[in-house]
């Protein structure tokens, strides 16, 4: 018998602008125990599924036909109290975004009890051990004091482990992960989807896995199903579908998604240029033993604490090269971004732009230098002002700069449109009215407004879905060849990495553990690090994590 039928489900909301149909004719066939993935694009409806198995859609969306059997009973149209019952005991949510879906107010300890206090189904009794249990199951080292402390004193892999401990707490016959580890880090990524396979392996839960990722799809399913606009297009097993997709939507997120021998888009990188005499011009930008330390306040021992989030890094950009570094979270490329923004000052060290020292410029002369080199940043909604139109935005450095007069302004706002292949009636736009991907290349084209000779990319593409990621990427290694452009590239991905960069720096705790031509180091890693940050990306194979901790 089916663990989970949904027949010719639709689901609408009512919206100021009228209903509208977000999923039509939905279909699905979940056996117990099996794991079932639901791939798609932002706004294809998949979350959408998700929310309505679990009764958790929002006030003015509803089932408009068809109907839902979890265990043979029919939950369409069920009454909250019974929903309650269902939700948590017999099936179980982990949500994508920790910090929103975790109380900052409250100890960790506190918010995976209170699921034991609405059901009541303790594990021999004792709630505080029952916690302390769940987040080693999880494993979350050292538990008793992990569930004394607040979300934010762990890190992004640990929180979203105490929400897949909060998801299995009452042992559910069917657990819903909706892009669980979008927002990690691919080594994380990798032991977090490995816990839950092999938690629901041993506790025999079925699992539904939302993602927009068809090679890690691939890799934590049996079954798949592909929407795309609120529909379904493909349906079927992991092994069948991925052999041989049919429908172009399926074949289209599948050349989309970036992979370990996916085409590079960029050659070789260009020689450096010779000046008069044969004397090489100064590489663009050259780091050279930069180290910064926080000071973090407090005594311990009788001394200060401090922690070193870059120690003694050196490399070089070239002019028209893109060098990537790539690394966890913690491992010091932000905050070399920001030290080269000089938003940061270095503790020690140099920063040559064009051969000449930055770090202690100041007035004018850091105003003529952020000209030069600017920045965009991973977040598209939130690195864009939502009371500015699209071309208040572009124009906006412009203005700061006082460059131009009004109507060559507006012309090079139009220029830049055209350049990030905008339309020209999206300039009066506002960033609600646009997608991600829209906002994405409206951040490009801003960075670009003043030509800029070097362009920081802090995981400018990490947040969006796979087919307008290869957009961007595609756009941004056009824009290179055009304008003659270097960018420094900074990811936690290696698959996009190899796909844009001439060059990587590997970082690891603040220190730069690796580096080399990015085939070179892509075909012969040397460090163990290095070998740990390829192993995790998704290959689109089959296989999964068995009870006894090995592949199958």
């Amino acid at each position: 018998m089916p663990l989970l039928e949904m027949r010719d489900v639709s689901i609408e909301f009512e919206t100021a602008a009228g209903t509208v149909e977000a999923v039509r004719n939905f279909n699905l066939t979940l056996m117990p125990g099996r794991k079932l993935a639901i791939v798609g694009e932002s706004g294809s409806g998949k979350s959408t599924v998700a929310a309505t198995i679990n009764g958790l859609l929002a006030e003015n969306g509803r089932v408009s036909r068809g109907e839902i059997r979890f265990a043979g009973q029919n939950i369409v149209g069920m009454r909250d109290e019974g929903l309650r019952k269902l939700r948590g005991a017999q099936i179980g949510l982990v949500p994508q975004d920790p910090m929103t879906n975790l109380n900052p107010l409250q100890r960790v300890g506190t918010q995976i009890g209170e699921i034991f206090d609405v059901h009541g189904n303790i594990p021999g009794g004792d709630k505080a051990a029952a916690v302390v249990e769940l987040l080693r199951m999880v494993g979350i080292p050292e538990p008793e004091r992990r569930a004394r402390q607040f979300p934010h004193e762990l890190s992004g892999g640990m929180r979203q482990r105490v929400l897949i401990a909060i998801g299995l707490a009452c042992r559910p016959r069917l657990l819903i992960a909706d892009e669980p580890t979008s927002a990690l880090d691919v080594t994380v990524q990798r032991l977090i989807l490995d816990q839950l396979g092999l938690l629901t392996d041993q506790l025999g839960t079925a699992l539904i896995l939302i993602t927009h990722d068809l090679p890690l799809a691939a890799e934590r399913a049996d079954d798949i199903i592909v929407m795309n606009k609120g529909e379904v297009v493909e349906s079927g097993s992991i092994a069948e579908v991925m052999r041989s997709p049919k429908h172009p939507y399926t074949q289209k997120l599948l050349a989309a998604a970036p992979m370990i021998d996916s085409r590079r888009l960029v050659g070789a990188p260009p020689e450096p240029r010779i000046k008069v005499g044969e004397i090489p011009e100064p590489a663009l930008l050259e780091l050279v033993k930069v180290r910064k330390v926080y000071d973090l306040g407090g005594f311990g021992f009788g001394q200060r604490k401090s922690f070193v989030a870059v120690d003694s890094s050196s490399f070089t950009v070239q002019r028209g090269e893109t060098v990537a570094i790539v690394g966890e979270s913690g491992s010091g490329k932000t905050t070399t971004a920001k030290l080269l923004l000089r938003i940061e000052k270095p503790t020690s060290g140099d920063i040559l732009f064009a051969g000449k020292e930055v770090t202690n410029l100041r007035g004018d002369e850091l105003m003529a230098f952020r000209r030069r080199i600017q920045p965009v940043f991973q977040n598209p909604y939130g690195s864009l002002d939502g009371r500015f139109t699209v071309r208040q935005t572009i124009e906006e450095p412009l203005l700061l700069h006082r460059i131009g007069t009004p109507a060559e302004r507006r012309d090079r706002v139009d220029e830049l449109l055209h350049q990030v292949a905008l339309p020209p009636e999206m300039a009066l736009r506002r960033p609600s009215e646009i997608s991600g991907g829209q906002s994405q290349r409206v951040a490009i084209a801003r960075a670009l407004a003043l030509n800029p000779e070097l362009v920081i990319l802090d995981e400018a593409v990490s947040a969006l879905d796979v087919v307008i990621q290869a957009q961007i990427l595609e756009l941004l290694a056009r824009l290179q060849q055009e304008l003659g452009l270097s960018y420094l590239f900074i990811s936690h991905n290696l698959a996009v990495v190899r796909l844009l960069a001439h060059r990587v720096q590997v970082m690891k705790a603040g220190e730069i553990v690796e580096s080399g031509a990015t085939e070179e180091l892509f075909d012969n890693p040397g460090h163990p690090y290095t070998r740990q940050l390829l192993a995790a990306i998704p290959r689109g194979e089959t296989h999964r994590v068995s009870a006894s901790g090995g592949l199958r």
